[in-house]
Protein backbone atom coordinates (compact mmCIF):
# COMPACT_ATOMS: atom_id res chain seq x y z
CA UNK A 1 0.00 0.00 0.00
CA UNK A 2 1.06 3.67 -0.67
CA UNK A 3 1.46 6.04 1.88
CA UNK A 4 1.53 9.64 1.07
CA UNK A 5 3.92 11.78 2.07
CA UNK A 6 4.83 15.96 2.09
CA UNK A 7 8.20 16.74 2.14
CA UNK A 8 9.42 20.64 2.89
CA UNK A 9 13.08 21.45 2.32
CA UNK A 10 15.07 24.67 2.45
CA UNK A 11 17.97 25.31 0.29
CA UNK A 12 20.90 28.15 1.20
CA UNK A 13 19.86 31.58 -0.26
CA UNK A 14 23.06 32.12 -1.58
CA UNK A 15 21.99 29.76 -5.05
CA UNK A 16 20.61 31.32 -8.21
CA UNK A 17 16.89 30.71 -9.38
CA UNK A 18 18.19 27.95 -11.92
CA UNK A 19 19.98 25.72 -8.92
CA UNK A 20 17.42 26.18 -6.56
CA UNK A 21 15.25 25.08 -9.37
CA UNK A 22 18.17 22.29 -10.17
CA UNK A 23 18.05 21.18 -6.39
CA UNK A 24 14.10 20.75 -6.53
CA UNK A 25 14.50 18.08 -9.42
CA UNK A 26 17.38 16.17 -8.25
CA UNK A 27 14.97 15.42 -5.37
CA UNK A 28 11.64 14.65 -7.59
CA UNK A 29 13.92 12.49 -9.60
CA UNK A 30 15.29 10.52 -6.36
CA UNK A 31 11.26 10.36 -5.44
CA UNK A 32 10.49 8.81 -8.90
CA UNK A 33 13.52 6.86 -9.18
CA UNK A 34 11.64 5.32 -6.16
CA UNK A 35 8.81 4.39 -7.81
CA UNK A 36 7.27 7.54 -6.31
CA UNK A 37 4.55 9.59 -7.46
CA UNK A 38 4.51 13.46 -7.13
CA UNK A 39 1.18 14.94 -6.24
CA UNK A 40 1.98 18.04 -5.93
CA UNK A 41 4.91 20.86 -6.10
CA UNK A 42 5.05 24.34 -4.75
CA UNK A 43 7.83 26.89 -4.81
CA UNK A 44 7.46 29.33 -1.42
CA UNK A 45 10.63 31.37 -2.61
CA UNK A 46 12.91 33.11 -0.50
CA UNK A 47 11.44 33.22 3.21
CA UNK A 48 12.82 34.51 6.30
CA UNK A 49 13.86 31.77 8.68
CA UNK A 50 12.33 31.65 12.28
CA UNK A 51 15.99 31.08 13.46
CA UNK A 52 19.94 31.45 12.12
CA UNK A 53 20.31 28.15 10.67
CA UNK A 54 24.44 27.87 9.34
CA UNK A 55 24.70 31.94 9.93
CA UNK A 56 21.81 32.36 7.41
CA UNK A 57 19.30 33.95 8.21
CA UNK A 58 16.59 33.51 4.83
CA UNK A 59 16.30 30.21 2.68
CA UNK A 60 14.36 29.13 -0.76
CA UNK A 61 11.56 27.09 0.59
CA UNK A 62 10.22 24.01 -1.74
CA UNK A 63 7.11 21.60 -0.96
CA UNK A 64 6.92 18.44 -2.19
CA UNK A 65 3.83 15.74 -1.71
CA UNK A 66 4.28 12.21 -3.09
CA UNK A 67 2.87 8.64 -2.31
CA UNK A 68 5.27 5.92 -2.37
CA UNK A 69 6.51 3.32 -0.12
CA UNK A 70 8.16 4.19 3.31
CA UNK A 71 11.53 3.16 2.12
CA UNK A 72 11.64 5.88 -0.35
CA UNK A 73 11.58 8.48 2.25
CA UNK A 74 14.63 6.78 3.74
CA UNK A 75 16.21 7.20 0.52
CA UNK A 76 14.96 10.88 -0.06
CA UNK A 77 16.07 11.91 3.82
CA UNK A 78 19.82 10.32 2.71
CA UNK A 79 19.51 12.75 -0.78
CA UNK A 80 18.72 15.52 1.51
CA UNK A 81 22.01 15.13 3.98
CA UNK A 82 24.55 14.44 1.42
CA UNK A 83 23.49 17.67 -0.59
CA UNK A 84 25.15 20.84 0.61
CA UNK A 85 22.79 23.19 -0.70
CA UNK A 86 19.75 21.67 1.16
CA UNK A 87 20.07 23.58 5.32
CA UNK A 88 17.01 22.05 6.43
CA UNK A 89 14.11 19.85 5.83
CA UNK A 90 11.38 17.70 7.27
CA UNK A 91 9.30 14.92 6.02
CA UNK A 92 5.59 13.67 6.89
CA UNK A 93 3.27 11.23 6.33
CA UNK A 94 -0.20 12.10 6.03
CA UNK A 95 -3.48 10.92 7.63
CA UNK A 96 -6.65 11.00 5.71
CA UNK A 97 -6.94 14.31 7.61
CA UNK A 98 -4.00 16.07 6.37
CA UNK A 99 -4.45 14.53 2.75
CA UNK A 100 -8.08 16.28 2.54
CA UNK A 101 -6.48 19.94 3.70
CA UNK A 102 -3.78 19.13 1.21
CA UNK A 103 -5.85 18.21 -1.70
CA UNK A 104 -8.10 21.20 -1.00
CA UNK A 105 -4.69 23.73 -0.74
CA UNK A 106 -3.71 22.33 -3.98
CA UNK A 107 -7.66 22.80 -5.86
CA UNK A 108 -7.77 26.43 -4.35
CA UNK A 109 -4.10 26.83 -5.31
CA UNK A 110 -4.33 25.57 -9.27
CA UNK A 111 -7.81 27.81 -9.45
CA UNK A 112 -5.76 31.08 -8.47
CA UNK A 113 -3.25 29.73 -10.89
CA UNK A 114 -5.83 29.69 -13.59
CA UNK A 115 -7.54 32.91 -12.75
CA UNK A 116 -4.11 34.97 -13.36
Amino acid sequence: MLNHYETVFITTPVLSETQVKEAAEKFKNVILANGGVIENEESWGLRKLAYPIQNKTTGFYQLLQFSGEGTLVEKLETAYRRDERVIRFLTFKLDKFALAYAEKRKNKLSNKSEEK
